[in-house]
């Protein structure tokens, strides 16, 4: 009987070891991926699922040589921000777009495999910057609709801001965005921000 009973209770206490296991990891992730952590859940419509992917994204990550950017190439980048910026003014879907590439060109500096296809590239970028792979789905898919001249001139401010976002974080992880001087809410504008307008532009250009 003795015996029988310290088998139940080694038992119960692998069980209780597994849970806070499990519970633990669920802490550890939720704490890591942020707001990605319950998009993820929501996507899957199961924790166990969503936990097993975010696991997944952080595994795939480790296999690159994920790197800080030189002194140089960082300047560099700043200054093509600066002029892609400036080229909002005159010309949103154009500038929309070179910030898009401009990002893609500081992931690929860093180590981040690019030529994956847009979701991979967001995957793996939410395992360092969770607080913004979100912001950077949504520029994307502005800039996407921009190319058929679907949006507003403000959709594609908003872009510029979100690209802006995540291109102050690669440019300075864990140091800060935005410690050249700029901010990230000073694209501005010129003329009306209707459709049509946008519509026009891009037909003007071919």
């Amino acid at each position: 009987m003795i015996w029988g009973l310290l088998a139940v209770i080694i038992v119960l206490l692998a069980i209780i070891g597994f849970l806070v296991a499990r519970e633990q990891r669920s802490r550890r992730l939720k704490a890591e991926f942020g707001p990605e952590y319950g998009r993820a859940v929501a996507q899957h419509g199961d924790q166990h699922a969503a936990e097993q992917e975010l696991a997944s994204r952080r595994q795939r990550l480790s296999q690159f040589d994920i790197r800080p950017l030189e002194p140089t190439a960082r300047e560099r980048y700043l200054d093509r921000w600066g002029a892609t910026q400036r080229h909002f003014v005159d010309e949103p879907l154009e500038a929309v777009g070179q910030a898009h590439v401009l990002v893609q060109e500081v992931m690929r500096d860093r180590g981040y495999p690019v030529d994956e296809d847009f979701a991979q590239r967001a995957a793996d970028l939410s395992v360092e910057h969770p607080d913004l792979v979100e912001n950077y789905r949504s520029a994307n898919e502005i800039s996407v609709r921009a190319r058929a001249g679907q949006v507003t001139t403000e959709e594609l401010r908003q872009s510029m801001v979100h690209f802006r976002a995540l291109f102050d974080d690669l440019l300075a992880p864990g140091e800060g965005a935005g410690d050249d001087g700029g901010t990230r809410d000073d694209v501005t504008l010129s003329g009306g921000g209707d459709q049509t307008e946008v519509a026009q532009r891009t037909t003007q250009r071919g």
